[in-house]
């Protein structure tokens, strides 16, 4: 299991994230757009650089939603590898069914 610290500051990075969304969004059109002026777009650039480097959706780390391990996890299930293969043993996610041959 992580530490309880690691996985409460990813989840306070994921709220940030949401929440300076639309920010983030405009700023960076406008600095993508060669259409504007010089002067706008060192503006925008220099307001993206004052929001909180937590607010980037890049820093957010995928992990598990039992354990909170960072590695091996699936996407789509949000689980890590072992635990999924656990669970899939047990059953107890639907649709998926342990291969053996």
């Amino acid at each position: 299991m992580a530490k309880t610290s690691v996985i409460w500051r990813n989840k306070k990075r994921v709220r940030m994230a949401k929440s300076y969304r639309n920010r983030r969004e405009k700023l960076k059109a406008i600095i993508m757009d060669q259409q504007t002026p010089a002067e706008d777009r060192f503006a925008a650039v220099m307001k993206l650089s004052q929001l909180p480097r937590n607010s980037s959706r890049v820093r957010q780390r995928n992990r598990c939603e039992l354990t909170g391990r960072p590695r091996a996890v699936y996407r789509k299930f949000k689980i890590a590898r072992n635990k999924l293969r656990e669970l899939a043993s047990k059953g107890q996610i639907p649709g998926l069914v342990k291969s053996s041959w």
